[in-house]
């Protein structure tokens, strides 16, 4: 098998299982490419990426950018990459630096293209209700997300999964499968196919889309809960003070639920119950603004309110 020289792009700690499984094989890492250091926190520190911080662990070159611009491009191509290898990096890789490795670019995108094509899909595919996720790997091309496939693992879902612990999960098994891929294209047995199927969209999620309408069904309601936790963070208001929403579940099979008008919240049994366009659900735990996060039951005694309206 050919020894292939790799430059990885990624950017979240999502993308670090597959940085530290090509790390560990036997190909040779020669650079990761990541975006600047960010402002975090209420300080607004400048913070190395997550995959920086794990780049410097493992000794690797970085390269740090915003923008695959004229200059990165001459500092990848400077690394004489046979291949490129992209996770989350969250920047667009263009001509000529899409034809600078001599196998091109290949990206780990968390769905089965051709669905949820974008920045969020795992987030869109629970948004959905969808029963099953996954991971492919592509052939990088100038339109998003839509060269050919080289591999894809299906991971069925149990209905109750955040994007959030979603996400780890494919991180890990994707991991797996791009360097499967890597492999396959060093000893010259990969072979990629067209997308085959109608393509959806995944763009990036705003606050607004985080915050929840109390009059859909419960299911929705939970849909959009499980895709926007823990980011952007599900929230509603009560009395037009935000909070956010850390826990929501369905009321165990067999208790005995009141009926509820959507959003209008109830203590139940010890629970905090909350309508919605079909039947309640519990809420478990939540974030006042300017609070730290609490138990739901702790946070409504402590309010003294004995009804309430979510909007």
């Amino acid at each position: 098998m050919q020894k292939l020289r790799i430059v990885f792009a990624g950017t979240p700690a999502v993308a670090i299982p597959s940085l530290e499984r090509l790390a560990a094989s036997g190909h040779d890492l020669v650079g990761v490419v990541t975006r600047q250091p960010a402002p975090l926190g209420r300080k607004r520190v400048l913070t190395p990426s997550p995959v920086a911080q794990a780049a410097a662990d493992l000794g690797m070159p970085l390269i740090e950018a915003n923008r695959l611009d004229a200059d990165a491009t001459a500092r990848i191509a400077a690394l004489e990459p046979d291949l490129g290898v992209i996770v989350a990096y969250g920047g667009l890789v263009r001509e000529p630096l899409l034809s600078t490795p001599v196998h091109g670019w290949i990206n780990l995108h968390f769905s089965l293209l051709p669905a949820w094509r974008g920045a969020a899909p795992v987030q869109h595919s629970l948004i959905a209700g969808d029963t099953v996720a996954g991971a492919s790997v592509f052939q990088l091309v100038p339109e998003l997300d839509a060269g050919d496939v080289f591999a894809e693992l299906r991971h069925p879902l149990q209905g109750d999964e955040t994007a959030g612990v979603l996400l780890g999960d494919l991180a890990v098994s994707g991991a797996g499968l791009l360097a499967e891929v890597v492999d396959a294209i060093a000893d010259g047995s990969a072979r990629a196919v067209p997308q085959a199927g109608e393509a959806s969209l995944a763009p990036k999620l705003s606050i607004d889309d985080a915050r929840l309408d109390w009059s859909r069904p419960a299911n929705e309601v939970r849909a959009r809960f499980r895709g926007v936790t823990p980011e952007p963070g599900a929230w509603t208001t009560i009395d037009e003070q935000r909070v956010k929403l850390l826990e929501l579940s369905a009321p165990a099979d067999g208790d005995e639920i009141p009926a509820l008008a959507p959003g209008e919240l109830v203590l139940s049994a010890r629970r905090v119950l909350i309508g919605t366009g079909t039947t309640p659900l519990e809420l478990r735990r939540v974030q006042p603004a300017g609070k730290p996060a609490m138990d739901a039951g702790d946070w409504w005694r402590g309010s003294g309110r004995t009804t309430a309206v979510a909007r």
